[in-house]
């Protein structure tokens, strides 16, 4: 897959995910915070596209804002589940009844094997098994099991099984961003490195804009690729006029 083109800021609407694509994937998820270099960057992106600008992510608004300094108005939260839109208006959906009593079998599961981690947010659990990847198979057997038995969502993504309330998905979060009057009739470009992204990068592509890969390259919807959050850095450094 080739490289992206450079961004023309007069007619691109910017999506980027955090972990993996604008930050390293850390150990644990409370380990990434904020960068002065990439924090700076993005306030001048989002100045330059004139608000044209979203983060799409798996972590919660509270914690994309403190990572990114809240330097970007518009974001996605828990994959869709929260939005606050360009005016700062909040968009939320309302938790499934059942999360707490399925976090409490997770980390019961968690608990029982090193190297697992049970991340509680309030309208997602995430179970992350990057420090112990042998436990894979099991944590997907748990994860749509009990997605099964309470009707939750099962999002699955590098390392990590999310059991989910049922709702909007990042493709369905840029597309609501691409109707409001700051993002419209624009073109839309999403930067994203994990399975979670590729909602988004099919969303961009119907509405006449592409995707990039971050990462290994993989079966894709995403047009084009880059290597790493450093790569990302760079290239979206070399649009700032």
């Amino acid at each position: 897959m080739a490289q992206p083109p450079a961004l023309d800021l007069s007619r691109t609407a910017l999506f980027l995910d955090l972990d993996g694509t604008l930050a390293a994937i850390e150990p644990t998820p409370d380990a990434v915070g904020p960068q002065p270099r990439r924090n700076w960057m993005l306030h001048e992106l989002s100045r330059q596209l004139h608000g044209r600008l979203a983060v799409l992510s798996g972590r919660s608004i509270d914690d994309i804002d403190r990572i990114l300094g809240e330097t970007v108005r518009s974001l996605a939260g828990v994959h869709g589940l929260e939005r606050r839109t360009p005016q700062g208006e909040r968009v939320d959906l309302k938790p499934h009844p059942d999360l707490p009593a399925v976090a409490g079998m997770l980390q019961s599961f968690a608990a029982g094997q090193s190297g697992l981690l049970l991340e509680p947010k309030e309208r997602s659990l995430a179970l992350h098994y990057r420090g112990h990847p042998p436990a894979e198979a099991a944590c997907l057997e748990i994860a749509h099991r009990l997605g099964a038995a309470y009707g939750l969502t099962v999002q699955e993504g590098r390392m990590v099984v999310e059991l989910r309330t049922p709702g909007p998905d990042k493709g369905d979060a840029l597309q609501v961003f691409m109707n409001d009057p700051v993002f419209v009739g624009a073109t839309p470009v999403m930067v994203g490195d994990d399975l979670t992204d590729e909602d988004a990068f099919t969303a961009a592509e119907t509405l006449g804009g592409f995707g990039v890969l971050v990462g290994d390259p993989r079966p894709t919807a995403a047009r084009y690729r880059l290597d790493d959050p450093k790569a990302v850095l760079a290239w979206l450094e070399e649009s700032i006029a």
